[in-house]
């Protein structure tokens, strides 16, 4: 229930004032001194091999204090995966450098780190390094990257398969389906998505010396995941990198990620002995951010003659992009899980994900990942149930919905408590679901189309809870 300006538990807002009037404290505002300012240059290619990298030119550019590849950071460890996902075999994270080794593998790898006096000088130091690619076979297309024909974007995972993961149990789904009177099928495409925050991406690097700690300040959050990666590539102890936040301008999942830049920001600020910042722009977020979504799901719904749900299974090709990236791999794997199968009372469901690498940017979680395709799935199967079964689908969710608590959900997450059915009389009234055929006739006499939908939600917490209310 939402909290009213009566309700005492209300709670004023004191932060909004500063924002409204143009007073927020945001990464990229401000002087700071002596800071160095830092470009990155991205390959064109989804796949290509880096034959030489020939950089002379934009060293010897007027202001320019260094530029980085992956030759000259060979000191600092790779990118790391922190999300530890349960599969036989194991999920495959291949070494993913700060600056692209020898391959560049989606458009937007970062190949070199320019360091100068300005954003222009790096800008234009960026302009003058010269790359010899031997452009590669790539896919991009996630139906096409398990064929047989796909390149292979690492050596050690055959057909692009990083990870399959499966929970359920397979034979009380056969047997359900077996017995079932109706069984209907829904194939989903959930598309990829790439944010566009208000703020791009952007950061500082600072190090001291005397005290042998770094300081990164970004435009993101996950701070404590960010400095527990950042010390694996540095291969430091946490307890020497301090990571935090000033105000956000939008974020939605794409700052959540550790990236190559801010490894090399605080790399480039230790050697250089200034703090180092730098700035995104938006085709830059587009092509070096984290994506999220894509994937392609087919669902099979088994109902006996009354309408009533007896299995769930689920299969999903899911797209992780040409890196592991930090929580990428839940995103279609165990942030879906307790969510399938939405508020309905389904006694067995399987799910069998195979996760493929593609040559394009690396997916991670967006705004409660996993949990908007696991509805999506249970509630188009619901409508088209409804529809071949020629019943209500507010009729059909409602002779579905958990009514027992506690319920315990086949894949072990348990909701303590709940009142779907009350929920959705008190949506359709307020909706007015009852005047609709006259709303619906009127539209149609004006020459235009009315439609009435209904979608139910079950949205647990981040992680995959062991217990949830509804």
């Amino acid at each position: 229930m939402t909290a009213t300006s009566a309700d005492p538990r209300s709670m004023r807002r004191f932060e909004d004032e500063r924002f409204l009037t143009g007073r927020g404290n945001y990464q990229d505002d401000g002087e700071v001194s002596a800071a160095l300012h830092a470009v990155v240059l991205r390959s064109p290619h989804a796949h290509a091999a880096i034959r030489a990298i020939d950089a002379k030119a934009a060293r010897n550019l007027p202001g320019v204090r260094a530029v980085y590849t992956a030759a000259e950071i060979e000191d600092l460890g790779p990118l790391p995966c922190s999300l530890a996902v349960k599969a036989e075999p194991p999920l495959i994270v291949p070494p993913r450098p700060p600056l692209a080794r020898e391959r560049v593998r989606h458009v937007g790898d970062p190949v070199a780190f320019v360091v100068a006096e300005s954003p222009d000088a790096a800008r234009q130091a960026c302009e003058l390094i010269a790359v010899d690619y031997d452009i590669l076979p790539a896919v991009t297309e996630l139906a096409a990257a398990a064929g047989p024909d796909a390149p292979r974007i690492w050596a050690e995972a055959p057909g692009n398969l990083a990870l399959h993961y499966r929970r359920g149990d397979d034979d009380a789904v056969a047997a359900a389906f077996r017995r079932a009177a109706h069984v209907v099928t829904c194939r989903l495409v959930n598309n990829r998505i790439a944010a566009a925050a208000l703020e791009p991406r952007a950061a500082l690097g600072r190090f001291d010396a005397k005290s042998g700690r770094y300081r990164l300040s970004l435009s993101g959050a996950s701070v404590h995941d960010i400095r527990r990666e950042l010390a694996a590539v540095l291969k430091v102890e946490p307890g020497r990198i301090d990571v935090a936040c000033p105000d956000v301008g939008g974020g939605f999942g794409m700052k959540n990620v550790t990236y190559p830049e801010y490894a090399l920001l605080l790399a480039a600020a230790e050697r250089l002995g200034r703090p180092v910042r730098w700035l995104a722009d938006r085709i830059e977020d587009f092509a070096g951010g984290a994506h999220a979504r894509d994937n392609l799901t087919t669902g099979r719904l088994a109902l006996d003659a009354r309408g009533r749900f007896l299995a769930l299974a689920v299969e999903t090709v899911a797209n992780l992009g040409a890196y592991v990236s930090s929580l990428g791999p839940g995103s279609a794997t165990t942030a879906p899980t307790p969510a399938m199968g939405g508020l309905y009372d389904i006694p067995a469901m399987t799910m069998d994900v195979r996760c493929v690498f593609t040559n394009t940017a690396p997916i991670d979680a967006y705004r409660g990942a996993g949990k908007p395709e696991a509805n999506y799935l249970i509630e188009r199967l619901v409508d088209e149930a409804a529809h071949r079964l020629r019943i209500d689908p507010a009729l059909l969710r409602k002779r579905n919905f958990i009514r027992r608590f506690p319920y315990r959900k086949p894949f072990g997450a348990v909701l303590d408590d709940g009142a779907f059915a009350g929920n959705l009389d008190r949506a359709l009234a307020a909706a007015d679901r009852a005047g609709f055929s006259r709303r619906r006739s009127e539209a149609r006499r004006r020459g235009k189309l009315r439609g009435f939908g209904i979608g139910c939600f079950s949205k647990p917490r981040a992680a995959a809870p062991t217990r949830m209310r509804g």
